[in-house]
């Protein structure tokens, strides 16, 4: 269910590292609710790897696209929390250490 085929196959420009960015805002907002533990694992990792990319051309970004990409990031960590108390409130209670797990990878991504 996510992207990361798509994160790989893009070229590292800051246009295609905002790109990726908002499409994985999207496809969150779309999916996120669908979520196993395995595709949060992917999803954490495919957002550390945009937030990676993104940090390359850090200081290459006007104060508006910055602004862009903060609010992208926002969407993006409130889908995942969204996501994530879906699938507990849909019986996916056994698991709450890798949820933890992932919580805490969340957190770590948030370090720019």
């Amino acid at each position: 269910m996510t992207i990361s085929a798509f994160i790989l196959g893009s070229c590292s420009t800051k246009q295609s590292a905002m790109r990726d960015l908002e499409n994985y805002s999207i496809e969150l907002r779309d999916n996120a609710q669908y979520y196993t533990v395995r595709d949060w694992q992917n999803a954490v990792d495919d957002f550390k790897s945009i937030r990676q990319r993104l940090a390359k051309h850090e200081r290459d970004y006007t104060p508006e696209e910055k602004r862009h990409i903060g609010e992208l990031e926002g969407q993006c960590a409130k889908y995942m929390a969204q996501g994530a108390k879906q699938r507990l409130v849909n019986g996916v209670r056994n698991i709450t250490s890798e949820l933890s797990g992932i919580i805490e990878g969340i957190k770590g991504a948030f370090s720019f």
